[in-house]
C-alpha cells in the first residue's frame, strides 16, 4: 500500500525544539529508507516540514513506524497518513465516443 505522510507540528513546536533531534531524524528516516518503507521523502515548501512517501502492508503498520521518529517520540509531530491507489482516470482518454 502506498501512503502519502505529511507531518504535523504540535503545540510548542519551532525549529529551536526540533533541533537537539534532528540528527538522530535523519539517521532514522535513512534506516527506514534503507528498509523500504521511505520510497520518497521531500521538504515541505509551504512550511517547515517533510512530505513522505512510503510502502506499507498497513496504515496500523505505518503508523508504528512513523511514531518512532525522534520529533514524533518527543511530542513535537504526529502524522496525516493519507492512503494512496492507482489512478484510473486514464481509462477517460480511451472510453468511446457518442460522436
Amino acid at each position: 500500500m502506498r501512503l502519502l505522510c505529511l507531518d504535523v507540528p504540535l503545540p510548542g513546536s519551532s525549529p529551536e525544539t526540533y533541533q537537539p533531534h534532528l540528527l538522530e531524524e535523519v539517521r532514522h528516516g535513512w534506516q527506514l529508507y534503507k528498509s523500504g518503507f521511505v520510497r520518497d521523502i521531500y521538504f515541505r515548501q509551504d512550511r517547515l516540514g517533510v512530505a513522505i512517501i512510503a510502502e506499507s502492508d498497513s496504515i496500523d503498520t505505518a503508523k508504528q513506524a512513523l511514531a518512532e521518529f525522534p520529533l514524533a517520540k518527543v511530542g513535537l509531530i504526529d502524522w496525516e497518513i493519507i492512503p494512496l491507489g492507482p489512478f484510473v482516470g486514464w481509462e477517460a482518454l480511451f472510453a468511446a465516443s457518442d460522436a
